[in-house]
């Protein structure tokens, strides 16, 4: 009997185990930005994330305060280069070597670094021929600095030309050029893509043709057939649409993250923008997120909620309240992380 209940616990904590690496490998985080005057600092933002089980955030550029904040946290982070240091990244392998000296070797063996995003929503742009030589030369630093962290960039609903129905995903022309070999680089190093989805400007812009509820992913019903697959909510629809044009290009390994998703809370006019809305959607996407897409069945997804703050110096309306919370640190409304 002692032994049939050893083997049990020991059974048990393996199966532990097993779901807490699996629940490490996905999950839901929030994106971290500072656009606000009155915004809490660093450490007492970390410590929120912490006492609400926010495990995972993307901040946009290395600053050194939230950085410092982090150390120790056991926080997963996402962090991105400044648009502006994407072309220098790319011409000057130097710089690459420099900026990973400055913002992620002091801090690599205290910070969990999820991944390096090399610019935002830079395709299409004058400056996105740079994205990949500058993965390139921060690769090699990494390397030559013995650190494995994976390398990505973050683009938009636009690289896609035929998002609907999803199998007819393909690369816009206007996109294609880079997108092509990005992800094919991805491919071959096992490196994410990182897309920023928003259902919420679909239905904004498309009420008359998309359904509320299937936007917020709250019906079961399947509302879109596409052959033998059937989607009951937009954002699913979206992602499979970039699964298939990655298949398309020779990229079929290609995991995406979900770098930024959300609901504002309050708008202007007519708009969708409410707190009803954004808790129902953000809480839809916890709860979705452990089962995946049609196309990828069962493979967790990756996501961030845009964002953890109302930031007021954005532009007036719904640009300034996709926050979780207000600058006070109280919720705008409550989910479950």
């Amino acid at each position: 009997m002692q032994h049939s209940i050893l083997y049990s616990v020991v059974a048990f904590m393996l199966l532990v185990t097993e779901l807490q690496s699996y629940a490490g490998a996905h999950g839901i985080g929030a994106n971290y930005g500072r656009q606000g005057d009155n915004l809490p600092t660093p450490d007492k933002v970390i410590q929120l994330c912490k006492s609400r089980n926010i495990q995972r955030i993307r901040i946009f550029d290395p600053q050194q305060d939230v950085l410092q904040a982090l150390q120790g946290s056991g926080i997963q982070v996402i962090i991105g280069t400044l648009n502006i240091d994407v072309p220098t990244l790319a011409n000057d392998p130097a710089f690459a070597t420099t900026w990973l000296q400055t913002n992620i070797i002091p801090f690599a063996s205290s910070v969990n670094f999820r991944c390096i995003s090399v610019g935002n929503e830079m395709v299409p742009s004058q400056n996105a021929s740079s994205i990949l030589p500058a993965m390139q030369n921060l690769r090699t630093a990494l390397i030559a600095a013995n650190l494995n962290i994976p390398i990505s960039t973050v683009v938009f609903q636009n690289v896609l030309a035929s998002p609907f129905p999803p199998s007819a995903g393909t690369w816009h022309p206007d996109a294609a050029s880079i997108m092509v070999p990005l992800v094919q680089y991805m491919q071959a190093n096992g490196y994410p893509l990182l897309y920023n989805a928003y259902p919420y400007f679909a239905y904004r812009d498309n009420p008359n043709d998309i359904r509320l509820d299937y936007a917020l992913m709250s019906t079961s019903e399947v509302i879109v057939t596409d052959g033998a697959l059937g989607y009951t909510n937009l954002l699913d629809a979206s992602l499979d649409a970039l699964y298939w044009a990655l298949e398309k290009v020779g990229a079929p390994n290609v995991e995406i993250v979900v770098a930024e998703t959300g609901w504002p809370s309050e708008g202007e006019g007519h708009d969708p923008a409410t707190i009803d809305n954004a808790r129902i959607y953000n809480s839809n996407l916890i709860k979705h997120g452990q089962f995946g897409t049609p196309k990828r069945p069962g493979k967790g997804l990756e996501a961030y909620i845009f964002a953890l703050f109302n930031e007021d110096l954005k532009p007036k309306g719904s640009e300034a309240h996709w926050g979780l919370f207000y600058p006070d640190m109280s919720e705008v409304y409550h989910v479950d992380f």
